[in-house]
C-alpha cells in the first residue's frame, strides 16, 4: 500500500507501541505455566506415583545386592550354600531392575499427553494472540527473532517438564530414601557425609550456574540476532541481487556468527570449570564414605555386602548429580525461554473489542461515514486532519492524491487496524469501536497494492478468501479475475506452488490472484487499493470491467493513483497532506479546473508522451 513507508517509520517510535513486559521471577513463570497442566492433574498424580515406585525399586537394588554378596560370603561346605538362596536373590534383583524400568517408562507414557497437550495449548494461544495484536506491533517486530522466541518457548515447556519431572524430582526422592537408609542401618556419619556432600555439590552447582547464565543469555541473544539477519536477508533475496550485495550480507552474517562463536567459547570455558568442581566434590565424598565402610568391614561392624551397598548407593546418587549442572542450566534456560514467550502473551492489544461490543449484521451494502476523523501514526504528526465524507450504500467512492496524502490510511482505519485519534468511523450509523473486529473485517474485502501470498498452491491462495469454497467456485472467481487461462496453462494447474510470498508469480499474476480471492469472499464492502497498479495497460482495461462488476451493488472504496481507473466512480475525493481539497464526479472536478484537473492533465500528457 502507498503510505506504507511512513507507517513503518511511525511504528518504530510510536507512543502507542507497548513496551516489553518487565522481567519476572522464575516462580512467577512457573505459576503462569501451572494452569495449562491443571486439566491433566490426574495424569500428573499417577505419573508422580509411578516415579516414587520406580525410585523405591531402584533404591531396593543395592539392598538386594548386599544380601546377595553376604549370601555368597560363606565358607565352603556350609549348608547354606544351597543353590536356592542365591537364585532367589538373583531373581528378586532382576525383578527390581525390571520394575525400575517399567515404572519409569510408564511414568513417561502417562505424562506425555500432559506435556504435549500443554505445549500445544500454549503455542496455539501465542499464535492467536499475535494475530490479535495491532498492525503497529507487526510493523516493528523482527520476524526471525520472534519466531525463534516462540520455538524456544514451546520447546522450553518440554525441557522444563523433562528435566524437572524426569531428573530433579526423581533424584530428590532417591536422595531422601538413601539418606533414611544410611541413617537407620549405619552410623550417622554416613548420612552426614552424604548430606554435606550433596549440599556442597548443589550449592556450588547453583552458584556457578547462576554466574555463567549471563554468558548463556548473551549467546542466545546473539543466536537470535544472527538468525534475524539471515531471515531478513533471505526474505529480501531480490533486493540483495539488485544491488549486488551478497558479499555485504555475508559479511554482516559472519560478524554475527563470530560474536556468537566468542560467546559460545565463554560458555564452554565456564562449563568446564563447573564440571571440574563437581567432580572434585564427588571424589572427596566417595573417598570419605568408602574409608568409613572399609574401616567398618575390617573392624567387623560391617559386612562385605554393606561395603558393596554403600558404594552402589553412592554411584546411584552421583551419576544423576553429574548432570545436575546441565539440568539446572537447562531448567533456567527453559524458564527464560518461557518468560519470553509469556511476555508475548502479555503484550497489550492496542486495538481491542470494547466490553459489550456487538457483531455487525448486514443484510445489504451499508453506508460508511468518516466523521471529522483525525489520525496519526505518531500523535505529534497527524496524517489525517478533520476528514469527513460518506460512501452511500451501494455506491463507489474513489480517493486520489499524491503519495503520502493518507489514502491507504483510510483502508487501515476502516479495517480497524488502528483506532482514530479524533472523530469516528461508522457503518450504518454504528461506530466501529462499538462493533466486534471479527464481524467488521468479515464484511470487508480488499485488493491491496502489495499482494503477499502464502507459500502454497494457487487454489489455496484464491480459496483463502472463503475457506471451504468448492473447486467450481474457485475457478469461477479465477475466471472473473482473468487468471484462469494462465493457471490451467501451467503443468500443475491450480496445484501450482506460488513460492515464498508468491515470488514465483509476476506482479500482475499476484494482483489477479488477490482480485480472485476478494471476488470469492463476496463481501458487502470492498476496497481496491491500487488494485491494477501491477498490470499492463491491456490487462488493466480488461480487469477494470471486472472490478466494476465486483463493486456493483456493493459499498466500494477505490484508492487510486492513475485517474483513468476512477472516472466512473460515483464520487471522487482529492486528498492532499491528509486534507480533503476537492470532491465530486470526474466531470464536475474537471469543470472546476482545480487540483484534480491539474493531475488529470499531467497524467494525460505523460500517457501521450509514452505513446509517442
Amino acid at each position: 500500500m502507498r503510505g506504507h513507508e511512513s507507517a513503518v517509520r511511525a511504528a518504530v517510535v510510536a507512543p502507542g507501541g507497548v513496551e516489553p513486559a518487565p522481567k519476572r521471577s522464575d516462580w512467577a513463570t512457573l505459576g503462569q505455566l501451572l494452569p495449562y497442566f491443571w486439566q491433566y492433574r490426574w495424569r500428573v498424580g499417577f505419573a508422580l506415583a509411578c516415579l516414587v515406585a520406580a525410585k523405591a525399586s531402584n533404591v531396593g537394588v543395592p539392598i538386594l545386592l548386599k544380601a546377595l554378596v553376604d549370601a555368597l560370603d560363606i565358607k565352603a561346605g556350609d549348608a547354606r550354600a544351597a543353590l536356592v538362596v542365591p537364585v532367589g536373590l538373583l531373581l528378586a534383583y532382576g525383578l527390581l531392575r525390571l520394575s525400575t524400568s517399567v515404572f519409569t517408562e510408564l511414568r513417561e507414557l502417562i505424562f506425555a499427553k500432559a506435556s504435549e497437550g500443554a505445549a500445544r495449548h500454549i503455542a496455539l494461544q501465542v499464535f492467536g494472540h499475535l494475530h490479535a495484536l495491532s498492525l503497529r506491533f507487526h510493523l516493528e517486530r523482527q520476524t526471525g527473532g520472534m519466531t525463534r522466541d516462540i520455538e524456544r518457548g514451546t520447546r522450553g515447556v518440554q525441557s522444563l517438564i523433562s528435566y524437572s519431572l524426569y531428573s530433579i524430582l526423581p533424584t530428590l526422592v532417591e536422595v531422601g530414601l538413601v539418606l533414611a537408609i544410611l541413617a537407620v542401618k549405619f552410623e550417622a556419619a554416613f548420612a552426614w557425609i552424604t548430606g554435606a556432600a550433596l549440599l556442597a555439590y548443589i550449592g556450588f552447582t547453583v552458584s556457578v550456574t547462576e554466574w555463567r547464565t549471563k554468558y548463556r543469555r548473551q549467546m542466545n541473544e546473539l543466536d537470535s540476532s544472527s538468525h534475524t539477519k539471515a531471515i531478513d536477508s533471505l526474505l529480501n533475496y531480490e533486493t540483495v541481487k539488485y544491488f549486488n550485495n551478497e558479499a555485504f550480507e555475508a559479511k554482516r552474517y559472519d560478524e554475527s556468527l563470530e560474536a556468537l562463536r566468542r560467546a559460545k567459547l565463554k560458555s564452554q570455558t565456564t562449563l568446564s570449570m563447573l564440571n571440574s568442581g563437581q567432580q572434585l566434590i564427588i571424589a572427596v565424598a566417595l573417598i570419605a564414605m568408602l574409608w568409613l565402610a572399609t574401616e567398618g568391614v575390617v573392624a567387623g561392624r560391617l559386612t562385605l555386602g554393606d561395603l558393596v551397598m554403600v558404594n552402589a548407593f553412592m554411584i546411584q546418587l552421583y551419576i544423576p548429580l553429574n548432570f545436575l549442572g546441565v539440568i539446572y542450566r537447562e531448567i533456567k534456560q527453559a524458564l527464560a525461554d518461557l518468560e519470553k514467550m509469556f511476555a508475548l502473551l502479555e503484550r497489550e492489544r492496542e486495538v481491542r473489542d470494547a466490553p459489550g461490543a456487538r457483531p455487525l449484521a448486514l443484510d445489504a451494502p451499508p453506508t460508511v461515514r468518516f466523521e471529522h476523523v483525525g489520525f496519526g501514526y505518531e500523535r505529534e504528526r497527524e496524517i489525517l486532519h478533520d476528514l469527513s465524507f460518506e460512501i452511500p450504500a451501494g455506491h463507489t467512492l474513489a480517493v486520489v492524491g499524491p503519495s503520502g496524502a493518507g489514502k491507504s490510511t483510510l483502508a487501515r482505519l476502516l479495517y480497524r487496524f488502528y483506532d482514530v485519534n479524533a472523530g469516528r468511523i461508522t457503518v450504518n450509523g454504528h461506530d466501529l469501536r462499538e462493533l466486534t473486529q471479527d464481524s467488521v473485517r468479515r464484511a470487508i474485502g480488499i485488493v491491496p497494492q502489495d499482494t503477499v501470498l502464502f507459500n502454497d498452491t494457487v487454489a489455496y491462495n484464491i480459496a483463502y478468501g472463503r475457506p471451504g469454497a468448492s473447486r467450481e467456485e474457485i475457478e469461477a472467481a479465477a475466471r472473473a479475475a482473468r487468471i484462469h487461462d494462465f493457471i490451467v496453462s501451467t503443468p500443475k494447474g491450480y496445484e501450482t506452488m506460488v513460492g515464498e510470498r508468491g515470488l514465483k508469480l509476476s506482479g500482475g499474476e499476484k494482483q489477479r490472484v488477490a482480485i480472485a480471492r476478494t471476488l470469492l469472499k463476496d463481501p458487502p464492502i470492498v476496497i481496491f487499493d491500487e488494485a491494477t497498479s501491477a498490470l499492463d495497460s491491456a490487462n488493466e482495461r480488461a480487469i477494470q470491467s471486472e472490478i466494476k462488476r465486483a463493486a456493483r451493488g456493493k459499498t466500494a472504496l477505490v484508492i487510486a493513483h492513475r485517474l483513468s481507473t476512477v472516472v466512473d466512480a460515483d464520487c471522487i475525493l482529492v486528498l492532499e497532506a491528509g486534507r480533503l481539497v476537492e470532491q465530486g464526479t470526474h466531470a464536475e472536478l474537471l469543470a472546476k479546473g482545480g487540483r484534480y484537473a491539474q493531475m488529470w492533465a499531467l497524467q494525460r500528457s505523460h500517457s501521450e508522451e509514452a505513446a509517442a
